[in-house]
């Protein structure tokens, strides 16, 4: 039977996935507890598991500029949390191998909108789902910082319902030595910034064919939307290695 993705919200540790769960019977977990002085009108209900003692495992709350508390982090988050679940779960059809671990990286402006999300973090692959991810998580909105702009990171876990086989670094790198060329023409194309390095994640399945590919950041300039648009058309057209019945994964660095 189809499974079905949960989104666990627990101490802002996002888990996606969980292979043992229904898709017919979904299960909602217990309320989240993030400390004894927090706000009555704070202590809301969201999917997740009830692990107390992990309450900031994985987020960073405090900016160089800026701080929010935690439950305020997570009343902005919550309203949030079926569409960041949809993401995922609404994209995998015909690809249920895709799963991976991702970092988001917020900054939040002085009167609470976002003033930017950056995938810094992504094995996931596939660019489809970061971007709805950024573009959910460009929408949210937090009680004012304290003191300026604030900055976080949120982490989520995808899971996969099929297993794939992992190329390791210099493998990855090898296949895609001559093709990931191409992506150099991509700002141009797209008429938008260069990004400085990019981390490319993406699956090949039979007679080498690309299936998914997904992107984050690893240097210092934002990767504009246009860019990973054009780059994952360019990459879904190239013929790699065939993995002979198998599904392979594998990651490269992109520097222009």
């Amino acid at each position: 039977m189809r499974r079905l993705l949960l989104l666990c919200l627990a101490a802002f540790l996002i888990t996606c996935g969980g292979s043992d769960r229904n898709a017919e019977n979904p299960e909602i977990g217990d309320k989240i507890d993030i400390g004894d002085d927090r706000p009555a009108h704070h202590r809301t209900s969201v999917p997740g598991d009830d692990d107390d003692d992990d309450d900031d495992d994985g987020l960073e709350i405090e900016g160089l500029r800026g701080k929010l508390e935690p439950y305020d982090i997570q009343a902005g988050i919550e309203p949030h949390s079926g569409a960041l679940s949809n993401c995922y779960h609404k994209r995998i059809r015909k690809i249920r191998y895709v799963g991976g671990k991702v970092e988001l990286k917020f900054e939040v402006k002085r009167d609470g909108s976002v003033l930017s999300v950056q995938m810094i973090t992504s094995s996931l692959g596939a660019w489809p789902i970061e971007k709805c991810l950024l573009e959910t998580s460009r929408r949210m909105k937090f009680v004012k910082p304290k003191g300026g702009i604030a900055e976080f990171t949120v982490p989520l876990d995808f899971t996969s319902s099929r297993s794939v086989r992992w190329l390791g670094d210099a493998r990855g790198e090898l296949e895609v030595e001559e093709s990931k060329l191409e992506l150099q023409t991509c700002a141009d194309e797209a008429s938008t910034a260069q990004p400085d390095a990019v981390l490319v994640t993406l699956y090949v399945a039979n007679r080498g064919v690309v299936k998914s590919v997904g992107f984050s950041v690893k240097g210092d300039t934002a990767l504009p939307d246009e860019w990973a648009d054009c780059a994952e058309a360019k990459a879904k057209a190239w013929t790699l290695t065939d993995p002979r019945g198998k599904i392979t994964k594998l990651s490269f660095v992109y520097n222009p």
